[in-house]
């Protein structure tokens, strides 16, 4: 087999696997990913180029596959859950870079979890672990850590998504 067949390989498999998450997650949360709300978050941005829509559905497809490693391992998670709570993570809806070294672009870190929760509560009747994955994300800005693992999941999908999305931007490179 040719090395360009190998990557054609790996491509479309990168592909149906994207496709397989982003369907599990309509599953889960078509009336999230439908609202008006959450539709908006696509014209802020959250790392780089890339919008705060985009960096959910990313930290909730990095959460997925979390999910699916640890359920082969017996560890077992509220899926349902997980999804939604990953979604609504960054439900802060506004443009959090707001003027340069201000104290909102310094402390958003500190503060957008609270009003993610705020705003995610208006709109949805939330599990109790949704509303901790939501609040507790930012651990350990947050300082008190994450009760469910469904929480712990998120907050490591989270930081890894949004490290991928700063290093590539530096980078120069495009998002996916």
């Amino acid at each position: 087999m040719s090395r360009q067949e190998r990557i054609r390989q790996k491509l479309e498999r990168r592909r149906a696997r994207r496709e397989m998450l982003r369907a599990e997650i309509e599953r889960h949360a078509k009336d999230i990913l439908e609202s008006r709300n959450f539709r908006r978050s696509d014209s802020f941005i959250q790392h780089g180029a890339v919008s705060v829509r985009s960096h959910c559905l990313r930290v909730a497809e990095c959460s997925l596959l979390i999910e699916k490693r640890l359920n082969r391992l017996g560890v077992r998670c509220a899926e349902r859950d997980l999804v939604r709570g990953a979604l609504l993570h960054d439900y802060f809806l506004y443009d959090w870079h707001g003027s340069p070294g201000g104290d909102h672009r310094r402390l958003h870190g500190f503060y957008h979890p609270g009003v993610a929760l705020r705003n995610a509560c208006r709109e949805y009747a939330l599990s109790e672990r949704e509303r901790d994955i939501i609040a507790k994300h930012m651990w350990p800005l947050t300082v008190k850590p994450p009760l469910c693992r469904e929480a712990w999941i998120v907050t490591a999908a989270d930081k890894y998504c949004s490290l991928r999305e700063i290093v590539l931007c530096r980078g120069g490179a495009q998002g996916e």
